[in-house]
């Protein structure tokens, strides 16, 4: 089944129910989309001195592809598969401060830039060792201290962050410091795209958050589009708090309380004035999703006022609509909506960049 989302807003309908529901359909987006997309991994905490290194799953749940953050003695951070060359076993287990990584099932070892070292027993193997002897290198990158990661992604890193960076470019990212006090996870039970849905449309807030509404200018809540995303723009009420914005922003002069950058296909940076929320949407099924809070600090005596003060009252409200939704689109009367021309832009962009990635 192919999805056909018309390019005229005013004449499309939107994914169809099954996209949803469908257990198959969700293992074909595994490779179509989130192998080919960006992810979020941390920050360069996480190998902070030279010698450490860091395990972790890209996007676990989902991909599940084991990988290893390492920082050699050159101080250059690494992004490398963290499965061994020779029988598939995971090189690095738990971390921590080393000159080298050891398999330890058969003694394989391996320079901190992946390049194979040593493997006993193998003197008679002709050919050996050649370039598949080394870990292959992921593809990865950052932006300030945070860390970006891929299979095979479709653009490059610059090009997928640029119209973020050029958007808050104004604000002192290097001086966010992390609140791990703060972080929350949520597990929902419901498709990971019928979230991402409900996060693209300003059009319930109205209807779902009474006090997030009473913060923002609804009429004059906007979503303006680029190629790797959108941003929501939540402009603060008459008398309610919002940015500081200095000359060189490009809204000098507007009265903005967030922005909400949504990157494709599951990653957001919710900006504040107290700050940074990094949003990880992670597809555990075709029906079932976990989603990361994770909080990156500004100006801690901002935080509770405004647009950004009630995360977690926002996300349960979400929570249980969306979880309503994923029950209503299994009823065997409902296939598809429409979109509202004025409010669901982001969520046609957002099936569209869906539909041409599912062929």
């Amino acid at each position: 089944m192919r999805f056909n989302i018309d390019p005229d807003i005013r004449k499309a309908a939107t994914m169809p129910s099954r996209f949803y529901t469908d257990a198959d359909l969700y293992s074909e987006s595994i490779e179509k989309v989130f192998a080919k997309s960006w992810q979020f991994i941390g920050d360069s905490d996480l190998v902070k001195v030279p010698g450490q290194t860091h395990p972790l799953v890209l996007l676990d749940g989902c991909l599940n592809e084991p990988i290893v953050l390492t920082r050699d003695v050159d101080d250059r951070i690494h992004c490398l598969s963290n499965v061994c060359t020779h029988r598939g076993n995971l090189v690095c287990e738990s971390g921590g401060n080393d000159r080298y990584l050891r398999c330890r099932y058969h003694g394989r070892r391996f320079g901190l830039d992946g390049k194979f070292q040593f493997m006993p027993e193998f003197e008679d193997v002709q050919g050996f060792p050649s370039d598949s002897d080394h870990l292959p290198t992921i593809p990865f990158g950052h932006w300030e201290r945070f860390l970006f990661a891929a299979v095979t992604p479709k653009m490059s890193l610059e090009d997928y962050l640029k119209p973020m960076v050029e958007r808050i470019g104004w604000m002192p990212i290097s001086n966010f410091w992390h609140d791990p006090s703060r972080a929350r996870e949520y597990l929902i039970n419901a498709n990971w795209a019928l979230y991402i849905d409900n996060y693209l449309e300003g059009f319930h807030i109205p209807f779902i958050h009474a006090a997030l509404n009473a913060t923002l200018d609804y009429g004059n809540y906007r979503s303006e589009l680029f190629d790797s995303g959108n941003v929501q723009i939540g402009i603060a009420g008459d008398g309610e708090f919002a940015f500081d914005l200095p000359e060189n922003s490009p809204d000098f002069g507007q009265s903005i309380a967030a922005y909400y950058f949504w990157l494709y296909p599951n990653t957001m940076f919710n900006f504040y004035p107290w700050g940074l929320s990094i949003n990880v949407v992670r597809p555990v099924s075709h029906d079932r999703t976990k989603v990361s809070f994770i909080p990156y600090v500004w100006d801690e005596s901002k935080i509770g006022i405004g647009a950004g003060a009630a995360l977690d009252r926002v996300e349960r409200e979400d929570e249980v609509v969306v979880e309503l939704v994923q029950r209503g689109l299994r009823s065997r009367l409902y296939d598809r909506g429409r979109y509202s021309p004025k409010r669901e832009n982001g969520v046609h962009q957002f099936h569209r960049m869906l539909a041409s990635d599912l062929g």
